[in-house]
């Protein structure tokens, strides 16, 4: 039986290898903690810095068995996981946060239903069992709309922007797995986000509200505090908080959301997991997301997620991202971490660089994209 807090030597059980597991097994090692991956993938990025390795689908129950036995508890760091074999592990060793978590998570009208009935604005939604029911859809919540799968969607995956009506037609065929949600267009000033740590005795720990910008889909920086105003400060933070309840996480929760033209804050997604916009806490923070998420699992107290500097992150994506990585080694002041990843897909994302200013310092655009140097613009 699992006994918390986990004491040192402890081996935390991680489903996904990705590199948000490696960055977890990072921080766990720093705590005296081993970490077990489980993946599908030969030489995955958090294999590379892990005590041990299963490598095996996410839902034979074999392998799952012999992965839970040799963890004291087990996570997970992203959500395209089988949550029945969550299930499997949760009755052998504690599963932290838990399948319930991570099942409503994975499915975008169980997650808008969750958040809607907790009390949390979204954006105007719909299910959308048929194509008919697209086209009722369409006639409620108007155009331009976003059509998107209710599982297996990220980095822009699995969604189609609706313009005119005929865009019905092709999207609806294209986009599967059936039923989809068919989001109403939020007219956006700002992208933000909220990452905060939820200990097993209900304790919380927030780091500050943060500015994301995309490019086609895929977070390309972060900025570290965002630069909005007080209120909206306030209720991006209370809502990170009061969904992290609501949820009754024991783990880390990333919660993404939009502030529109009059505003108003708008969750979009929920992530139970270290998150990429929250990457630049491992240089800008005395504790990272990663150690307070491991630190969350294993029971142990979490420390105030508090900055010591502004920081912009910004993501190294597929083979242009890694063309840039000889000069952001060489660039001074850039803080450069790479995944380890064999194959420049694209649209991968293949490392990342941090660059921190005095808190209270974090410049304007043209200062941003001055101090990236060969990465700016």
């Amino acid at each position: 039986m699992t006994r918390f807090p986990l004491p040192p030597n402890a081996t935390i059980g991680l489903v996904g290898g990705g590199q948000l597991g490696r960055m977890s097994a990072l921080a766990a090692a720093r705590l005296g903690y081993r970490c077990h991956i489980l993946t599908r993938e030969t030489d995955s990025p958090a294999a590379q810095v892990s005590h041990g390795v299963t490598i095996s689908d996410y839902s034979d129950p074999v392998s799952l068995r012999a992965f839970a036995d040799v963890a004291d508890v087990i996570s997970f760091e992203f959500e395209n996981v089988s949550a029945e074999g969550l299930d499997l592990l949760a009755s052998i060793r504690p599963v932290r946060p838990s399948p319930s978590v991570l099942r409503i998570s994975q499915d975008r009208v169980d997650e808008k239903t969750f958040l809607n009935g907790a009390g949390v604005a979204t954006a105007p939604w719909a299910r959308v069992d048929s194509r008919r029911e697209l086209d009722e859809a369409v006639r409620r919540l108007g155009l331009p709309a976003v059509l998107k799968t209710t599982r297996l969607g990220y980095d822009g995956k699995g969604q189609a922007t609706l313009r005119a009506m005929a865009d019905l037609d092709g999207a609806w065929a294209r986009l599967d797995p059936k039923p989809l949600v068919l989001e109403g267009f939020v007219d956006f000033a700002q992208e933000i986000s909220v990452v905060v740590a939820r200990g097993d005795d209900g304790a919380l720990s927030s780091f500050d509200t943060v500015e994301n910008r995309h490019r086609d889909h895929i977070l390309d920086l972060t900025l570290a505090p965002a630069r909005i105003s007080p209120a909206a400060d306030q209720a991006a933070q209370a809502i990170g908080c009061r969904v992290a309840e609501a949820l009754d996480v024991v783990g880390l929760l990333a919660v993404e959301m939009f502030i529109d033209s009059d505003g108003k804050v708008l969750v979009n997604e929920i992530a139970p997991r270290p998150h990429n916009s929250g990457h630049w806490t491992i240089d800008a923070c005395p504790a990272s997301q990663f150690e307070l998420h491991i630190r969350a699992i294993a029971g142990l107290a979490l420390p105030s997620a508090t900055r010591h500097s502004d920081a912009v992150m910004k993501n190294l994506i597929g083979p242009e991202g890694v063309a840039l990585w000889p000069a952001a080694v060489a660039e001074p002041g850039l803080i450069p971490h790479l995944y380890g990843k064999a194959a420049a897909l694209p649209g991968r994302k293949m490392g990342h660089v941090t660059r921190l200013f005095p808190r209270g310092g974090l410049p304007g655009d043209f200062g941003v994209n001055a101090a990236l140097g060969v990465l700016g613009g």
